[in-house]
């Protein structure tokens, strides 16, 4: 399939997991789409665009709340200098994710890049879409960058496949709370939820809550023996339950 990542042949012998569920959740970064986009491609942009970006856009009053709000969580001082540590230490600040959500908007839409996404995955979204399971995203990155990331994507123009995006603005993605607002925002029982990632700190997070959870085992991503796991999309089976 043209424009997505095909990691090789599909597991033969692999179990498969089956879940019935009213809405799957998804992370992006090492679930659907390959850490280094991330962690090499946009961070690399944003580190080299933070200071320039903001010294030309300091008067929009979009990123001056931003540099207001960076300023009360850092003490004061210089929010850039706060930004490009924060940025450093990869920190899940909400203001860096939002200024860093503008940045990007710059790169995707002057063709600098484009994202990718696993050709499994893909094939996956689009099986659940088919049969009538809403989609939702959670997301470290903004919920700006999220619909960029899908807007400009490799494989083409992918947001149609979304009901709904969220990002830290409703809680850590660590803290079991942040599952719960998840739940009763969509309007479904947390029972009724299959939540997807490679990070088991949150698969143990939304399970505390009664989400069922599946373990994406990709990239670098190590094996978390007490959670369903997968290696390829093809392994798990959600139907509309």
């Amino acid at each position: 399939m043209d424009g997505v990542i095909d990691q090789g042949a599909h597991p033969v012998d692999a179990p498969l997991h089956t879940f019935e569920a009213r809405a799957v959740l998804l992370d992006i970064e090492g679930t659907i789409s390959p850490i280094r986009f991330v962690r090499d491609v946009l961070f690399g942009y944003s580190r080299t665009h933070l200071a320039r970006f903001i010294a030309a856009r300091r008067g929009d009053p979009v990123v001056a709340a931003i540099l207001e709000q960076v300023s009360l969580l850092a003490g004061g001082g210089d929010p850039v200098a706060a930004l490009e540590a924060w940025q450093a230490r990869d920190e899940k600040a909400p203001p860096l994710k939002k200024i860093q959500g503008l940045i990007w908007n710059e790169g995707y839409r002057s063709g600098a890049f484009r994202s990718p996404i696993f050709a499994d995955a893909l094939a996956a979204l689009r099986r659940w879409k088919a049969a009538g399971l809403p989609l939702y995203i959670y997301s470290s990155g903004s919920v700006q960058a999220q619909l960029q990331f899908f807007e400009f994507n490799e494989a083409g123009d992918l947001r149609a496949l979304f009901s709904g995006h969220y990002d830290t603005d409703i809680g850590p993605k660590i803290e079991a709370a942040s599952y719960m607002r998840i739940a009763s925002q969509i309007g479904v029982p947390s029972q009724s939820v299959v939540f997807l990632s490679d990070n088991p700190a949150e698969l143990e997070a939304a399970s505390a809550v009664g989400f069922k959870v599946v373990h994406v085992v990709k990239d670098a991503a190590a094996p978390a023996p007490q959670f369903p796991e997968i290696t390829d999309f093809e392994q798990v089976d959600v139907s509309l339950g």
